[in-house]
């Protein structure tokens, strides 16, 4: 049986066909499932994608009339697919729930050091050998404040290294975690976690209950020269809001790997085009924001595990198993 993946980054092809080798066919395309590519699909039965594609009713429809009965997803997160639209339509979605948390962690402690140490504006001086340290000046991190929004296994991983680095720790989710209370973490209301944090990182899926649950008045909570990273949705920031807050000269600096209208943007060479979305225009433009392309699940390690993921996943839907990766099972 052969497979069809969409949105497979040039690093990920090999991983994904050495997944493959052996059980099933895979063909591999960098473009990203949306309505216009959707036909593409036809006559496949199982299709991969990744968090990029936009599964909506439209994609759905066009997917189920040419046969596809499988949606293999290949990250954690699901909110780019219509859920009761596949329902409806029989098919089967499943995702990877977990890969290495240690991946994102890492990234968004890169973000908020690289803001905070301003590693970029270092390193585009001194290519123009330009070797002045005015405008350079960081802050220690150690006996400052991390608050993490999110504890869990990444949130936990992020903790780890926040208390390695001899931070205070506050930390707001539904439930505690254990391991983060053992590493000295104190649970604490959001709005009294954003008002005594210097360093704010966020870990929660996006989902509507936590759609901009950083808006303008979050924003306001935070001290203006405290850092805020986002390396987990870019819907649980109100953007906006966010450059209006910049433009006031507020926050050391905010780093950003994800962005709420990334679709069709990350991911993407679009170096030659006009970019009409105003928000990231404008917020890239700020000195002291950092914003990556959504990359900081991208280790060998957590492709490696995705992909493993999504190839046990078809798997299963071959030989008529259920796991946890499930989120429609198959009617």
């Amino acid at each position: 049986m052969e497979i069809l993946a969409f949105g497979v980054q040039a690093d990920e092809k090999p991983l994904i066909e050495k997944a493959f080798e052996g059980r099933h066919e895979v063909r591999c395309l960098d473009v990203f499932l949306t309505e216009d590519t959707a036909p593409i699909a036809s006559g496949y039965e199982l299709v991969s994608t990744s968090v990029n594609c936009a599964l909506g009713n439209r994609v759905l429809q066009t997917l189920a009339a040419g046969g596809t009965q499988l949606v293999a997803q290949r990250s954690t997160g699901f909110n780019n697919i219509d859920l009761e639209v596949a329902e409806r339509l029989g098919m089967t979605v499943a995702r990877v729930s977990s890969y290495s948390p240690y991946s994102v962690a890492e990234f968004a402690w890169t973000l908020g050091m690289a803001v905070n140490r301003r590693i970029v504006r270092a390193a585009n001086r001194t290519r123009d050998f330009d070797f002045r340290l005015e405008g350079l000046m960081g802050r220690d991190m150690h006996g400052r404040t991390a608050g993490v929004v999110g504890t869990g296994k990444i949130g936990e991983a992020f903790t780890r290294i926040a208390h390695g680095f001899g931070m205070k720790l506050l930390g707001w989710d539904v439930a505690e975690n254990p391991a983060c209370v053992a590493l000295g973490m104190e649970y604490v209301s959001k709005e009294h976690l954003l008002a005594e944090s210097d360093l704010v990182t966020l870990h929660v899926p996006l989902m509507p209950e936590t759609q901009h649950l950083i808006d303008a008045e979050a924003l306001r909570l935070m001290k203006d020269d405290a850092i805020l990273v986002n390396s987990s949705r870019g819907g649980l920031l109100d953007s906006r809001a966010l450059v209006a807050a910049l433009r006031e000269g507020r926050f050391t600096g905010v780093g950003l790997d994800v962005y709420e209208a990334e679709a069709g943007l990350f991911f993407l060479d679009k170096s030659l085009e006009t970019v009409e979305d105003d928000t990231l225009a404008r917020l890239v433009t700020f000195p002291n924001v950092l914003v990556t392309s959504h990359q900081a699940y991208y280790t060998r390690e957590a492709v490696g595990q995705i992909v493993d993921a999504t190839a046990a996943n078809v798997l299963d839907y071959t030989e008529g198993r259920r796991s946890q990766n499930v989120l429609v099972p198959r009617s």
